[in-house]
């Protein structure tokens, strides 16, 4: 009857153990999205600001400022209906077209000297940083979660008690950014 008991309680102990540890996780891969919800914000109100300020003198690319402005739409859109994976992508999107728009600004001499775009092109690109960072984080925090509710015996709990895998922010298999850049140092 005692060694009963004793595998009873040992069970009981391990599943509250089990238990605790799965919320621990679930509530640090929530507070790894909330990082970068935050840092997201940020880019997202300085983006109207950087298009504003260069929209007059980039007439001829009006295509790379408007894919800016309508991806950060998507994107707002997409995490307050919490759709994780779409907002996922049109940050992704957001990402390529500012690269695009700070490629482009490099050839517009009006654009270089302007003081107030190179304060905002500077704080998107320390806040472009600080994303980068926050969603290595949030992988690595929500790979670790995964794991745990995969893994044998807890997939048992785990799916008893409603434990769900969260999205990885990835880059979408046909983005650019996974294509090595091209790098040029002849001298011409």
């Amino acid at each position: 009857m005692t060694v009963i008991a004793i595998i009873v309680g040992i069970i009981i102990i391990w599943l509250i153990f089990t238990f605790n540890s799965l919320v621990s996780l679930r509530n640090m891969v929530k507070n790894a999205f909330a990082q970068i919800d935050v840092q997201l914000k940020r880019r997202h109100d300085l983006i109207p600001n950087l298009v504003n300020a260069v929209k007059g003198v980039m007439k001829f690319e009006q295509e790379t400022l408007e894919k800016v402005i309508e991806a950060r739409a998507k994107a707002i859109n997409a995490f307050q209906s919490g759709n994780l994976k779409e907002g996922f992508a049109n940050e992704n999107i957001i990402t390529q077209a500012l690269g695009r728009l700070f490629a482009l600004a490099e050839s517009y001499p009006e654009i270089k000297s302007n003081q107030q775009v190179s304060q905002l092109m500077e704080e998107l690109t320390t806040t472009e940083n600080k994303i980068s960072f926050a969603r290595q984080f949030y992988n690595d925090v929500t790979t670790k979660y995964n794991i745990k509710i995969q893994i044998f015996p807890n997939n048992l709990i785990a799916s008893m008690l409603g434990f769900k895998e969260f999205e990885l922010f990835e880059l979408p298999a046909n983005s650019t950014e996974r294509e090595a850049p091209k790098v040029d140092l002849s001298f011409k």
